[in-house]
């Protein structure tokens, strides 16, 4: 298993956690870098850090293979991420009326999509550090998506508007 992860090519395409709380949460997103090949995941504010029991049932193991760090603050890793990486798009996933539709972006790569707490939604100074803003748009009676899936869409999103198959 070790060299087939060693072979894994992996996207430039980066996740910020800004306070996610639920660990399922977090596990799922560990799921979802593997499935997509996302570089890192960066663990930030009052999320939840492994090893942790939920975080590994949800992950399936996937957060031992995936690169991620822990910051204090949302702002740690997008100013890590902006000195380690020229050019790279900061894109945060939140309803806003700064937000265009997640299917009409365009998705330069490299990239960061932070999502952000449960409740809260991102923060103010990371929408604000943002290059742009993606929302989901929403038919129904209930105004969001839980995390993982609006990460799980606008990441595919992200693959298919740049041919990565």
């Amino acid at each position: 298993m070790a060299s087939t992860i060693k072979n894994i090519k992996r996207q430039p395409i980066y996740f910020i956690l800004d306070n996610v709380l639920d660990t399922y949460n977090v596990g799922s997103i560990f799921r979802l870098a593997d499935a997509v090949s996302a570089s890192r995941v960066y663990l930030c504010g009052e999320t939840e850090t492994p090893p942790n029991t939920k975080i590994k049932k949800a992950s399936i193991n996937t957060w031992q293979w995936t690169d991620w760090r822990y910051k204090p603050d949302v702002l740690a890793a997008i100013d890590e991420l902006r000195q380690e990486i020229k050019g790279i798009k900061i894109i945060s996933v939140e309803q806003n009326e700064q937000s265009q539709l997640y299917h009409q972006a365009k998705y330069p790569l490299p990239l960061a999509l932070i999502v952000g707490n449960e409740t809260r939604g991102v923060s103010e100074v990371a929408i604000a550090k943002s290059d742009f803003l993606v929302e989901l748009p929403m038919f129904g009676v209930n105004s969001s998506l839980n995390v993982i899936v609006s990460l799980a869409v606008v990441a595919y999103e992200v693959l298919e508007k740049n041919k990565i198959k």
